[in-house]
Formats: structure tokens, C-alpha cells, sequence
């Protein structure tokens, strides 16, 4: 009996050739991040460093001067409630005079209006007022009524006006002109309680004793002269 024939080989399918996939590396994203990290880390100690030596500088260049306090008109003396004293930066191009000669300062006589919170400057304090330092000066007792009130400034051209003396009676024809006497204002002080303030009038030489004379009898109003003129 014959045994039965082998079956052929099954023909084992070709293989297909692999196409290589190319291998690629992850970058080091963590690494990468760190570093950058680290950078700006660096970064911002520099800059703070550079930030804190600037205000070092800034600080160790800022000096000490004197300030207006109030305000203060041209020609009244300073007192030692006018000024302040104020920390700026140093600057070639302000001359404010420095905190040290606060007690030189007081006393002496401001050539221009000061306004509080500028700095005091030696040219504003020139030497003289520039008003009535050629002539004489009489203080006026100035009560309420006697003139314009709040409106008298350094520089304001006035009538002295003699008023009539007290218990003196006036005739009933037309009255004479009143005796006046030309000034012009050099200081105006703040009034007190009863609104009372001392001006300061800068006279002729020849006009001085008989003002001085009416101011203490209490016999003088001030006009004050239009500023345009």
C-alpha cells in the first residue's frame, strides 16, 4: 500500500522590507526650563542690586535747606516760624541756602513775596528791600476802618491822611482838603485780634517827624493810590 505523497510546501509570503523610522531625542525640556529660571533669577538681582545702589546714591545726595514756611511779604523781616527745613537733591542749578544758616537768615529782609513751600534763595535777599531804603520809615498804627482792608501790599503807593484830632469840631462851611502826606508801603504786619495792623511807610526825609507825630496821636487813614499809576 503506498503512503500517501507529502503536500508541497506552502510558499511562506514574502517579507516586506521595514521602513526605518528615524529616531528622534526629546529635547530637555525640564533642563531647558531650569536654566531659563536660573537667568532670569540672575536678571533680577542684578537689577535689584542696581536699584538699591541708585537710591543709596539718590539718599546720600540729597542735602538740607531752608523752605518758606508761610507765606511772607517783600520787605518783613523773617522769623524763625517762616522757614523749614527741606531735604532736596543736590543740584548744580538751584542755590537755595542751606539749613545750617537758618539762625543768619532770621531778621533779615526779603527783596520779593515769598510763597510757602519755594526755597529760600540768596538773591532773594538782595541786600536792602529795594522799598524806601533811601528815605524814612514810620510804623502806622492802623485800626479797622482806617484803611482798605486786606488789600495793602509792599510797593502800594498811599495817602497818609490826617484825620481830625478827637473832640475837634468841624465848621459847617466847605471843608478844607486833608493834610496828606505821600508814602509807600514797606511792610504790612498780620492783624490781631482786634483786626489792628502796623504798616510800615517809607516817607520823604522832610515828611518823617510830622508823620510820626500824627501816627502817635492815633490821627492817620491810608488811601491807597491806584496800582496803575
Amino acid at each position: 500500500m503506498e503512503s500517501p505523497a507529502a503536500a508541497p510546501p506552502v510558499p511562506r509570503p514574502a517579507t516586506t522590507t521595514r521602513s526605518e523610522i528615524p529616531i528622534t531625542t526629546a529635547p530637555p525640556v525640564k533642563r531647558e526650563r531650569r536654566w531659563s529660571v536660573a537667568a532670569l533669577c540672575i536678571v533680577l538681582a542684578v537689577l535689584a542690586g542696581l536699584g538699591a545702589a541708585a537710591a543709596v546714591t539718590a539718599a546720600s545726595d540729597r542735602v538740607q535747606v531752608l523752605a518758606i514756611a508761610r507765606d511772607v511779604p517783600a520787605g518783613q523781616a523773617l522769623t524763625e516760624a517762616d522757614l523749614i527745613v527741606a531735604e532736596v537733591s543736590a543740584d548744580a542749578a538751584l542755590a537755595p541756602v542751606p539749613a545750617a544758616q537758618r539762625a543768619t537768615m532770621v531778621g533779615k529782609r526779603p527783596a520779593v513775596d515769598l510763597r510757602k513751600g519755594g526755597l529760600l534763595t540768596a538773591s532773594q535777599l538782595a541786600t536792602g528791600t529795594g522799598l524806601g531804603d533811601d528815605q524814612q520809615q514810620v510804623g502806622v498804627q492802623v485800626k479797622r476802618g482806617q484803611a482798605p482792608a486786606g488789600t495793602l501790599a509792599p510797593g502800594d503807593k498811599v495817602l497818609a491822611v490826617t484825620t481830625p484830632a478827637q473832640g475837634e469840631q468841624t465848621s459847617d462851611k466847605a471843608e478844607a482838603p486833608p493834610s496828606t502826606i505821600n508814602a509807600v508801603v514797606v511792610t504790612v504786619s498780620r492783624p490781631d485780634a482786634s483786626g489792628t495792623v502796623v504798616v510800615n511807610l517809607a516817607v520823604a526825609t522832610t515828611d518823617g517827624p510830622l508823620l510820626a507825630t500824627r501816627a502817635a496821636q492815633g490821627r492817620i487813614a491810608l488811601v491807597r493810590e491806584p496800582r496803575s499809576s
